[in-house]
């Protein structure tokens, strides 16, 4: 196990992914469930609600994906896009990310003086909860991604799902087997983005 610091700089994008994974389906459950009990939330209001979707459940995210796109992608274009979703579907499995806006409107109604606020804290808390299940994931050797079709697969997503209307799809997570390392990227110098007042 890698400690914190090791973690978050071992954690990459892997978009070839596959299916022959490391460890079994529960630990994967085990950490999602973890990191969603334990991130933090502002107002503790946790309402950030997570799917978790493995075999067909997975590949009909990616069927409904798909088929979304390809009646607004050009038909010249839609190739090399039928390519990247065909890339998620080959994964082996998919976190969906929400938000329980019912919550959010509880939160602004009862702490009015703060109500803009709650929309953006809880897009914050769903965010550290995406990184948080990511380098957890990473941690046991499952290679993530990140991709946010939403708003357009939001309908079909919701009824296939049976999620209540008032959860909103914020990102979708394709896991799975890492096929081959993550491309290198670029940092600019921390100089430009960490200023030290001492």
């Amino acid at each position: 196990m890698k400690c914190f610091q090791e973690s978050v700089i071992h954690r990459r994008t892997n978009y070839a992914l596959g299916k022959s994974i490391p460890v079994l389906p529960s630990q994967i459950i085990a950490v999602v469930e973890r990191m969603t009990r334990e991130v933090p939330s502002a107002f503790n209001m946790q309402s950030a609600r997570v799917i978790v979707a493995m075999g067909k459940h997975h590949k009909k995210i990616w069927q409904i994906t798909k088929e979304t796109l390809k009646k607004i992608v050009s038909p010249e274009s839609f190739s090399a896009t039928e390519t990247k979703i065909d890339g998620f579907s080959s994964a082996y499995g998919t976190v969906l990310f929400f938000e329980e806006m019912n919550i959010i409107k509880d939160m602004q109604e009862k702490f009015a003086a703060y109500a803009d606020n709650f929309p953006v804290w809880a897009q914050q808390a769903n965010g550290m909860l995406q990184f948080s299940i990511w380098t957890a994931l990473d941690d046991i050797g499952i290679g993530v991604n990140l991709q946010h079709y939403n708003p357009l697969i939001d309908a079909e997503i919701k009824e296939y799902f049976t999620v209540p209307d008032s959860w909103k799809l914020i990102a979708q997570m394709p896991f799975g087997e890492i096929k081959q390392p993550p491309m290198p990227i670029e940092k600019i110098s921390i100089s430009e983005r960490v200023k030290v007042f001492s």
